[in-house]
């Protein structure tokens, strides 16, 4: 009971400590540039011809007064959180987005698409936007922002900039274990060490570009989805190992990724921002979180809705989100979101708040 009482009063605690370190250091990151899936999409699918959206309620209902973005949660997404605790937008615009401008985006943007992975296969199973594309749009972005601040500022933004990447899970999910093709061409393991080396010259084409600060992010315990739970009948809908190991053992591969790109890569600043341990702790242990459930999610039946079936007339949707550790059966809640944001800067990002 004391434990429980004592975690949100920690969790506010950081908060300002980090803050503090902001305001101390006058805010050294010029903006957050974000690359991924659903996990970081702010609304850049509502502007693509997809069904991987939620740009509808009740996405949303916690966010600014009800509003539904595109964001995959009842209200903020985690690279909200971090951008606001480093002092800048408190959430980050989505670059198709025709509401936000150049000067919007000077600060923070994010070029994720929901459904898309490492694999040019994965973005085409529901016709989402692939990583290469989400560089190309941050090439675009660049010249955009040096006709905007001129090259001089501009290149401060570019080189100062913390670069988040965060995308992976829906590679498995929806691509290797879901569809034939890459599972009859590779073993997993293949299949992992593709993927890193997709990884890898992604963040060697991003260095390339200017980026210094970079944000591998890792794979969460893909098993403890309620999805995948609602599926384990034979082992009474708990987590699913299989896919919480091979997430664990994805996540180490990506680790030594990051620390083989910092030695090859001079003036290179690279961390892996790892989600894995923090959400476990949570679903292991909600109560001292403040949760009470984690095996089923808010929206509709929680069992196996995400995007359209996730309906705000279905009876059975939560009428208190941040009782749930997941918003539908694939996404956090933004109260979620809030801790492992948390987390990840005091764990992964603290560094960049004083460099």
């Amino acid at each position: 009971m004391e434990l429980k009482q004592m975690a949100p009063s920690i969790h506010i605690l950081w908060l300002l400590s980090i803050q503090f370190l902001v305001l101390v250091n006058g805010g050294k990151i010029p903006a957050i540039i974000v690359f991924g899936d659903s996990s970081v999409d702010s609304g850049n699918n509502n502007y693509i011809p997809t069904v991987a959206r939620s740009n509808f309620q009740p996405y949303g209902r916690d966010f600014n007064g009800g509003r539904p973005t595109g964001r995959f949660s009842n209200g903020k997404i985690t690279t909200d959180f971090i951008s606001d605790t480093f002092g800048l937008k408190p959430a980050i615009p989505a670059y198709l987005d025709p509401s936000y401008s150049i000067s919007d985006f000077a600060t923070g943007v994010t070029f994720a698409s929901a459904a898309t992975g490492y694999d040019n296969a994965t973005s085409n199973v529901l016709s989402v936007i692939p990583l290469w594309k989400q560089l190309e749009y941050y090439e675009n972005y660049q010249k955009k922002l040096r006709a905007y601040l001129g090259d001089r500022k501009a290149n401060g933004v570019i080189s100062g900039a913390l670069y988040l990447i965060s995308l992976g899970t829906n590679d498995f999910l929806e691509n290797y274990y879901a569809i034939p093709g890459r599972s009859s061409e590779y073993t997993i393991e293949e299949y992992e060490n593709f993927l890193v080396g997709i990884a890898a010259s992604f963040t060697e084409k991003l260095y390339e570009l200017g980026a210094r600060k970079i944000s591998l992010g890792g794979l969460p315990p893909m098993g403890c989805m309620p999805l995948e739970r609602t599926g384990n009948l034979m082992g009474g809908s708990e987590c699913v190992d299989s896919f919480n190991n091979l997430a664990a053992d994805f996540n180490g591969k990506l680790n030594a990724l990051v620390i083989k790109q910092n030695k090859k890569f001079h003036g290179m600043q690279m961390v892996f921002s790892d989600p894995y341990g923090i959400l476990m702790k949570i679903i292991q242990k909600p109560a001292v979180y403040g949760f009470e459930v984690t095996a089923v999610a808010c929206c509709a039946t929680g069992m196996f809705e995400m995007g359209y079936a996730c309906s705000r007339r279905n009876p059975f949707t939560c009428s208190n989100a941040d009782k749930f550790v997941f918003w539908d059966s694939f996404h956090p809640t933004q109260k979620t979101c809030s801790i492992i944001a948390t987390y990840i800067v005091q764990n992964a990002l603290a560094n960049f708040l004083s460099h």
